[in-house]
């Protein structure tokens, strides 16, 4: 039978306060008692009115909550996390904010585009895995466009050793957001993350700057690095008087009985099915293209972005000391970095990069291979790791370990950051629209897109071709 309707005690004035405070409280159990199992402490993502919805009602419902939502996601993963809190749980009610929480959870713990992989679970809990396509596709279809556009016209009528006056201030105040991101996550890190940033950092950094070692080196090392920072943390978890701080593994959902599991669809099987489709794909595309040195220049964007795709935690800025050193080729310094501003300036997430960066060497087919080949890892991941997270979130060495891996991703923005402005601020008006443009997004909290547009303004407004202050080579 269907729950009645929840009185206004605040129209009835004649009912006294201590009889409308019982019956208030006595709702409230109400809804605890459908909305949590008492013996297993698991919690449904649905209320009781929806659970009947047809999945053709919860899937026009994905497509009119995501399609308004990549128009105006500006802002990186801490603006998007929010956005969606505030669509998805304050105003729609799909959810409450312990399930979505752990949604956001399962984001932080796997490879690739944290609000990204939020978007696809919160539509994969509501309409299944087509709700959780559709959504990813709504998301970053205007980001995706943008650059696209942008990528190929910067490589066909721009010259990229001499650009625009418009262009010039967007690649210093397009790094000054990555300073930002780096300060915001090192700010919560403790002292075993702390030393696994700056160990991770100062690599590479090396990696970068010797003589010996060449930057493409990168993609050895770093993954070696993540593994060597999720078993230092193994370890230290184990001392009597452990460095880090690690939180004890949560309850996480009942896979037998919350009906956000069986809503989804995608049983254990299938999920590791799908995960086995990810290691395929990524061993696959190394062979090819390193191991039989297959000449094909799109399976070569493609094995790029893919295997970057399947080893960054910790969102996009996490992505660009990689991407830097493996489209050296690609394009040049004032490309990558016009297109970083760009990208910056954009909704959606910052992985949207890597359509610009396709686009800019191979056209549009470039583009949408590169596209796929970031995202798809992410993606792929989010489906086939949905069902086995009820029994991981119980393990307390898998917490462990996600607290190695997201510490030494941190200290690859850290090395970003160093990289970024010895490549980008080569006079003193850069280092102006920089200090400008990170003044504006930390002190006064404007948003990317603004700062963006006004470092942009004062970047032309002290070129060459303008005023031409600041030009003298640092």
């Amino acid at each position: 039978s269907s729950r009645p309707p929840r009185l206004s005690f605040s129209r009835n004035k004649e009912v006294p306060m201590t009889m409308k405070s019982h019956e208030e409280e006595k709702l409230a159990e109400d809804e605890n008692s459908n909305s949590e199992d008492p013996e297993t402490n698991s919690v449904n993502v649905l209320s009781h009115d929806e659970i009947d919805l047809p999945w053709s009602v919860r899937i026009k419902e994905v497509f009119s909550t995501f399609w308004p939502l990549g128009f105006v996601a500006f802002g990186g993963p801490q603006a998007h996390v929010a956005i969606l809190r505030d669509h998805l749980v304050d105003q729609r009610k799909w959810m409450d904010e312990e399930s979505f929480t752990e949604l956001f959870a399962i984001g932080q713990g796997l490879p690739g585009p944290t609000s990204t992989q939020l978007v696809v679970s919160t539509a994969l809990a509501r309409a299944g895995p087509l709700g959780g396509l559709l959504a990813f596709f709504l998301w970053n279809l205007p980001g995706l466009v943008v650059l696209t556009l942008c990528g190929v016209l910067i490589s066909s009528y721009i010259d990229p050793d001499n650009p625009p006056f418009y262009l010039i201030g967007l690649p210093p105040a397009a790094i000054s957001l990555v300073f930002k991101a780096f300060y915001g996550f090192s700010a919560k890190l403790d002292t075993i993350g702390i030393c696994l940033a700056l160990t991770s950092a100062c690599v590479a950094i090396f990696i970068n700057g010797d003589e010996v070692i060449q930057p493409k080196s990168s993609q050895y090392i770093f993954p070696c690095m993540l593994v060597a920072g999720a078993l230092i943390t193994l370890a230290d978890s184990k001392r009597e008087k452990p460095l880090g701080k690690y939180k004890a593994p949560s309850k996480g959902w009942d896979a037998e009985n919350d009906m956000t599991i069986k809503r989804i669809g995608i049983p254990l099987w299938v999920g590791g099915l799908i995960i086995f489709l990810w290691v395929f794909i990524l061993v696959l595309v190394i062979i090819l293209d390193h191991t039989l040195e297959t000449n094909n220049e799109y399976l070569e964007i493609f094995e790029v972005m893919y295997r970057t795709g399947s080893i960054i935690f910790g969102g996009g800025q996490v992505v660009l000391p990689l991407l830097e050193a493996e489209v050296a080729d690609w394009m040049t310094n004032n490309q990558f970095y016009q297109g970083l501003g760009l990208a910056q300036s954009m909704p959606g997430p910052l992985f949207n990069f890597s359509a610009y960066l396709g686009a800019v060497y191979k056209g549009v087919p470039g583009a949408l291979i590169a596209y796929v080949g970031l995202f798809g890892p992410g993606v792929i991941l989010i489906f086939g790791i949905m069902p086995f997270w009820a029994r991981l979130r119980h393990v307390t060495w898998f917490k462990v370990v996600l607290h190695g891996l997201n510490a030494t991703a941190i200290g690859l923005v850290g090395a970003a950051c160093v990289i970024l402005w010895e490549a980008v601020v080569s006079n003193a008006a850069d280092a102006i629209v920089f200090c400008f443009a990170g003044t504006l997004s930390v002190a006064f909290n404007i948003q990317a897109p603004y700062t963006i547009v006004a470092g942009g303004i004062l970047g032309a407004i002290l070129s060459k071709y303008a005023v031409s202050l600041g030009q003298v080579p640092y």
